[in-house]
């Protein structure tokens, strides 16, 4: 089977690429390849972090990989977090943080549409190629469900009345922004051959 390096020290989104990607790929970690440098992701879009990580890994370790970067856009919010989704309640954060952040910017919002973006950027070859997913959806009032991370408590996609933490792995990579994008990136591959 072909291998291919995912940039990312995140278990919960490696863990969500190789069950998206199980039977085509075997998707590598940086632990896998020795890379332990924290790479500084300090671009002022997903697609831009995501471009950063994917040039580090393939410059220093001269491997074909990919990255993504993800970012919840709440409307009323004026499109943040975004970029900063992940250190949105500050710099060494957990999830809960980010959780309880948002839902205290959100009470008394009628207005509770959201998004989830990624950007998947690929090194392949000396070539660079990105892919964008979207998923449509709102912020709830509480957390709900224990399956997930991140956001994923308090993110009712359109056409569903559980969180993402509610519908499990199965349905979430179905649907979610990460597995539309994902999607792309093994269409592209798989015409590759």
């Amino acid at each position: 089977m072909k291998q291919i390096v995912f940039a990312t020290n995140n278990k919960n989104k490696l863990r969500e690429m190789r069950e998206i990607m199980e039977g085509l790929y075997e998707v590598l970690s940086l632990d896998d390849i020795g890379c332990h440098e924290d790479i500084v992701e300090d671009a002022d879009t997903i697609e831009g972090n995501a471009k950063i990580k994917a040039d580090f890994v393939t410059n220093k370790y001269h491997v074909d990989c990919f990255s993504d970067d993800s970012g919840l856009e709440v409307e009323a919010l004026g499109g943040a977090p975004g970029v900063y989704s992940a250190r949105y309640a500050g710099e060494h954060c957990t999830y809960q943080d980010n959780v309880d952040k948002m839902l205290a910017a959100m009470k008394g919002q009628t207005n509770r549409k959201a998004a989830f973006r990624t950007c998947i950027a690929l090194n392949l070859d000396g070539q660079s190629y990105f892919f964008e997913g979207r998923c449509d959806g709102r912020i709830t009032e509480e957390q709900r469900g224990t399956d997930g991370f991140g956001y994923d408590p308090i993110f009712q996609p359109d056409g569903y009345e559980q969180t993402f933490a509610e519908l499990g792995h199965e349905v979430k990579n179905a649907i979610s922004h990460r597995g539309k994008a994902t999607r792309k990136l093994i269409a592209f591959l798989k015409d590759l051959g």
